[in-house]
């Protein structure tokens, strides 16, 4: 089955991933961080035989795993496809995943919180994304009795995420307006109103390729409608803000900038090795170049898929070996020479 970050209907010239994460807990019980390793198993068997057999209600096709029987660069993996968070990664104890064929349905079992549930797509829109996924909500929750406060909402070990338990992001590609001298202040502004707008990487790490994270900060005193409102308005706003500077951008430097896409494509096609660095710069510059139509290849392609892939753990995989260095540099320079279309 082809997984949502491999579609190439319906690409947006801006956004190009849209989550949802819900966490929920079990009234009760304890929190899984206050639980010995044992019970901790005890408790994700019971939640096992509870509530996998809901995760295929609908027709939904869910494959099961122990991310403890994983090896650390499997977890890697997972994480640089932000299934997971990467607390999981670094926690050995018992982890259950529950993920659907295409990765766009997650469940965490027994990590943080009892349950961690995920939505993930490229193309739908939050408010869509919200009512699948608290169709999914209901039916775990009618297995099991969550975790209420009637004053405070959802209760979970971290106050960030009491009251909705809800996460909602946007994925944006803003490689014009990310480095204007105005983005700065934009951000801060959106901060006064519990928006986050961070680099895909994340705090305190160089950016790559332009892409930023649209988030609310908080969960509380809304409601889970409002917050998806309240990020969607948010990344709507900012994607008409890279749009205007990218058409001013246009009317002044056309022809530099189609020669850098041209050179991007070149190096992209060709290199026989890229750092990770290097890989998602030329990305960046090819997806904008395929946006504006500055260059047409005979095949339509998804480039944040690409560069989903072009990251260690994944490359790893794909390549079936423990690739250190040079050798990861070499496999990410063919992994792009193999996936890049030719150009018309």
């Amino acid at each position: 089955m082809t997984k949502w970050y491999e579609e190439t209907d319906q690409l947006h010239d801006v956004f190009v991933m849209k989550r949802l994460r819900l966490v929920r807990n079990i009234a009760d019980c304890i929190f899984p961080s206050r639980l010995t390793k044992e019970d901790r198993e005890e408790m994700l068997q019971d939640m096992e035989a509870a509530l996998l057999p809901v995760t295929g209600a609908d027709g939904n096709v869910f494959d099961y795993m122990r991310l403890d029987l994983l090896s650390e660069d499997e977890k890697k993996a997972l994480y640089e496809h932000r299934v997971i968070n990467y607390s999981r990664v670094e926690d050995d104890g018992p982890v259950g995943l529950a993920i659907s064929a295409d990765e766009t349905m997650s469940i965490v079992f027994g990590g943080d919180d009892h349950l961690r549930l995920q939505l993930v797509s490229g193309s739908q829109g939050l408010e869509q994304m919200w009512k699948q996924l608290s169709k999914v909500d209901d039916l775990l929750g009618e297995k099991v009795p969550y975790a209420f406060d009637p004053k405070y909402g959802y209760l979970t070990p971290f106050l960030t995420n009491v009251g909705t338990g809800l996460r909602a992001s946007v994925i944006c590609h803003l490689p014009m307006l990310s480095t204007g001298n105005q983005f700065r202040k934009l951000v801060q502004e959106y901060g006064r109103f519990g928006i986050s707008i961070k680099g895909l990487d994340g705090e305190g790490t160089e950016n790559f390729g332009g892409l930023y994270e649209v988030k609310n900060q908080k969960t509380l005193g809304r409601t889970e409608e409002q917050l998806v409102s309240l990020v969607a308005k948010a990344a709507g706003q900012l994607a008409s803000h890279e749009r205007k500077v990218k058409a001013l951008a246009m009317r002044a430097h056309r022809l530099q900038i189609e020669d850098e896409v041209y050179k991007s494509y070149g190096v992209l096609k060709y290199a026989r090795k890229l750092t990770y660095k290097e890989g998602m710069k030329y990305l960046s510059q090819l997806r904008l170049g395929l946006c504006e139509g500055l260059i047409q290849v005979q095949e339509p392609v998804n480039i944040f898929g690409i560069m989903l892939n072009i990251r260690p753990a994944n490359l790893k995989a794909i390549a079936g070996a423990n690739l250190e260095g040079e050798e990861l540099d070499q496999a990410r320079a063919l992994y792009i020479r193999e996936h890049l279309p030719e150009i018309c």
